[in-house]
């Protein structure tokens, strides 16, 4: 028996430190008891850690979702300036601040869909439940400008599976609206988000939302300088053990048969036949990386060093998806005599 064991004091600090704030103590300290900006981040970011909540929808630490949340309910754009922590917070602040906290921890909805705001390569998106929060590393290639894997500006760029239209309205803003970007989804609800989007930065001449199965709608004949792909590309065990953040995003934005890959499959037996003869394709895989490494062995995937982090982001040429059609395709069939 431990010598400690016996004291009251000690069990009662444990007893302490092991409590879970309620709903109620969470407004009564946001409410009554915060003052700063700073206040109520310090507390959020107890009241996350108490909570033990999934980071990794915008952000990868408490602290910087907590200053976002505060950062929301001011209309606060980040990165705010130091002098913004010593700020008062209003009374209708600090109770706008509590109800989100309490969703967010008590319901486990990710902060973005409180704030109705997300970020990605710089810039502002609207998001809500109909699109998963953008968060793809896709973001780091899109800043380079793709370098070294383009040797030019591309005048026509594909994103398909494209959701909110992050991908596809940053690739815009990246080349100055001078490359035609067109945005593909099957989902109506989530082109209706990326057409909100779209329209936040005037680029209905140059963001085209195209509703189609990958590329089952799109034109015969039609070629792209660079195709981006980021589908569904969760596998069936990595989608029963995620976070309980994950369950409150589209089912269809996220899993792909057993594997992962079941997209990812159909994509890569297609892109060829819509890529210019130098053009290339970008696809993230993300933690499906070694799935697909293992289901097609003999192709030459260049998975990309990022230096942001992320993993399972692969560039393909024109020329080897040709190399590799007849394999690709074969795999697609199989899948659907395995369906049947």
């Amino acid at each position: 028996m431990s010598k400690l064991s016996g004291n009251p004091e000690i069990a009662e600090i444990y007893g302490a430190l092991d409590e879970i704030p309620t709903r109620e103590e969470i407004c009564d300290a946001l409410i009554n008891q915060m003052s700063t900006v700073q206040d109520a981040v310090r507390y959020l970011v107890s009241v996350f850690a108490a909570h033990r909540v999934y980071a990794g929808h915008g952000s990868d630490n408490y602290w910087d979702e907590a200053l976002e949340i505060v950062q929301a309910v001011m209309h606060l754009t980040p990165p705010c300036d130091d002098s913004t922590l010593n700020s008062r917070l209003t009374s209708s602040e600090r109770a706008l601040i509590a109800k989100i906290t309490c969703l967010r921890v008590l319901e486990r909805i990710p902060t973005p869909y409180l704030t109705h705001r997300a970020f990605f390569c710089g810039h502002e998106f609207y998001v809500d439940s109909r699109v998963i929060v953008p968060r793809s590393p896709i973001a780091e290639m899109i800043e380079n400008g793709f370098s070294p894997y383009l040797d030019r500006e591309p005048q026509r760029v594909l994103d398909m599976c494209t959701g909110s239209g992050c991908i596809a309205v940053a690739v815009a803003l990246q080349f100055d609206g001078e490359a035609e970007v067109d945005a593909v989804d099957i989902d109506d609800e989530a082109l209706e988000v990326c057409e909100i989007n779209i329209g936040a930065y005037d680029l209905e001449n140059v963001v085209t939302p195209i509703k189609s199965d990958l590329f089952s709608n799109l034109p015969k004949g039609d070629k792209y300088d660079l195709i981006i792909a980021n589908p569904p590309y969760v596998d069936r065990e990595d989608l029963e053990a995620m976070p309980t953040e994950f369950t409150k995003e589209p089912d269809i934005a996220l899993g792909s048969g057993d594997d992962g890959l079941d997209c990812a499959r159909r994509i890569l037996a297609d892109a060829a036949g819509f890529l210019d003869e130098d053009g290339i394709l970008v696809m993230e895989v993300g933690n499906s990386e070694q799935n697909l490494v293992d289901a097609f062995p003999m192709v030459p995937f260049h998975f990309v060093d990022l230096s942001k982090g992320g993993r399972g982001v692969f560039v393909l040429s024109r020329e080897q998806l040709e190399a590799y059609h007849e394999f690709f395709v074969k795999t697609v069939a199989a899948g659907k005599s395995e369906e049947s």
